[in-house]
């Protein structure tokens, strides 16, 4: 990082200390630029969201070509939080720690694993690893959406796979194949909110070595707080099947 661009995100996190502060690196023709955001995170002394305004505004002013946040009174080790939205926002990730004053730089690896991959809600989730199959599996591609931790407590909140689920291209079906999405309720829920891959009793997974053996049936899934994993479908898991899912560009 040059010289004034680091010199004026110390600036920003000695003001918003203890505050996480966030803010994105800018190319403005030929020179670069640090543009401060506003923390809209709901806890901003634990972590960071950057104002959607402020990227607007900063769009405007140049090309973003990196987020930049601060760690007050921790080191610069990217969470696992960090590490799976630099892979979603498919950008450098600057990370300061302050005031120790150690910047550190991760960049998107474009291939994170299936499997054992850290649960962080709305970037390594059950929809993550499910969208991510497609797209490894059958070159498939989703629209990146929100959602909010615990949408699916709220009453009166949108039930997101039920409506979402024609928009993306699928369709419900009676029994699964390979493939299809298994849509779950898990836990105390108010909608179906857990999904999975059915991957039938052919447990193999592209480019990564699952290590399951056995007759199956397999479902691939990423359950909230744990690493994401291959499991035999049966039993319980059945009872809590709300929808089988199956895609129109269904290999």
């Amino acid at each position: 990082m040059l010289k004034y661009i680091l010199a004026a995100v110390q600036a920003h996190a000695a003001a918003e200390y203890p505050r996480e502060c966030c803010g994105l690196l800018l190319a403005v023709g030929r020179k670069q630029q640090y543009f401060p955001c506003a923390n809209t995170a709901s806890d901003p002394y634990e972590e960071f969201r950057i104002d959607p305004e402020d990227y607007g505004r900063a769009e405007d002013v140049g090309e973003v070509i990196g987020i930049v946040h601060s760690h007050p009174d921790a080191t610069s080790r990217p969470s696992p939080r960090d590490l799976a939205m630099c892979e979603a926002t498919e950008l450098p990730w600057h990370i300061l720690s302050w005031p120790e004053g150690d910047l550190r730089t991760i960049t998107p690896t474009g291939n994170t694993p299936l499997l054992k991959r850290p649960f962080v809600h709305g970037a390594w989730d059950c929809w993550q690893v499910c969208a991510d199959w497609y797209k490894r599996e059958w070159d498939l591609e989703f629209e990146a959406f929100q959602r909010e931790d615990g949408w699916w407590e709220q009453v009166d909140g949108p039930s997101l796979y039920e409506q979402a689920y024609e928009v993306a291209g699928f369709e419900r079906v009676g029994s699964p194949q390979r493939g299809d999405m298994i849509v779950m309720d898990v836990g105390r829920t108010k909608h179906p909110n857990h999904a999975g891959i059915f991957l039938g009793t052919d447990a193999s997974l592209p480019d990564e070595e699952s290590g399951v053996h056995g007759p199956g049936p397999f479902l691939l899934h990423h359950l909230y707080g744990r690493p994401s994993e291959i499991i035999v479908f049966g039993g319980p898991w059945l009872s809590r099947t709300r929808l089988i899912l199956r895609h129109k560009d269904a290999k």
